[in-house]
């Protein structure tokens, strides 16, 4: 897995996690449970387990907002490396006639001081012009900073909203008190896992 694949699914990974910690009540019509009931032994709690590893992985919202920022990602690094190389090449000619400058003028080899002088103003002019360059760079990298950010934050609202319009639905009979990422458990227990069937409907529903 590259660098660029790590961040991305960090970031969306760290804006999911919080959705599998949800706490649901149950609806006037489903079945309020009494807190003096006893579960039976060998029933299972109203809790289900989602893996957000799978959700990133598997519903295609998630892998397209992945690739999109990505994509994104990649294209600003190029921009900006293309334009930094340009820059440095620049600098490094600015250099080369510095040294020539500085020795031309100790080996007294201008014809005149108005060349000199001529020559002087040039290489001060290019200065500015390169600080410029390098103030632009630095300000188009904030700029793609900036934008790279505002569309990641878009996309990990509409992963959000997806995955949590889902499952209100998913358990508007209230069957589940609690959903859970299975990142925040220590163990798994079998039986609460319903990953397989939250991405499978999850796909379907953004199919359409």
């Amino acid at each position: 897995m590259n660098k660029i694949t790590i961040i991305v699914e960090s970031i969306l990974a760290a804006a999911v996690v919080a959705l599998f910690v949800l706490f649901f009540t149950a609806t006037p019509q489903a079945k309020k449970a009494d807190s003096q009931e006893i579960i039976a032994e060998g029933e299972l709690l109203p809790i289900a387990i989602i893996n957000t590893d799978s959700i990133l992985k598997h519903y295609t919202l998630a892998v397209e907002a992945s690739d999109k920022l990505m994509a994104s990602y990649e294209e600003s690094t190029v921009k900006l490396d293309t334009k930094a190389k340009s820059l440095q090449k620049e600098a490094e000619t600015f250099q080369k006639d510095v040294i020539d400058f500085q020795r031309k003028l100790e080996a007294n080899a201008f014809l005149s001081r108005e060349r000199a002088e001529s020559e002087q103003a040039r290489l001060q002019k290019k200065e500015q012009q390169l600080m410029a360059k390098q103030q632009d760079l630095e300000n188009l990298r904030q700029k793609l900073s900036a934008d790279f950010m505002n569309e990641q934050a878009a996309l990990t609202q509409q992963l959000q909203d997806s995955v949590q319009a889902y499952l209100r639905e998913f358990n508007a009979d209230g069957r589940y008190h609690l959903v859970l990422n299975d990142a925040v458990l220590m163990n798994k227990v079998a039986g609460y896992d319903i990953t397989d069937e939250v991405i499978e409907a999850l796909n379907a529903r953004y199919s359409k």
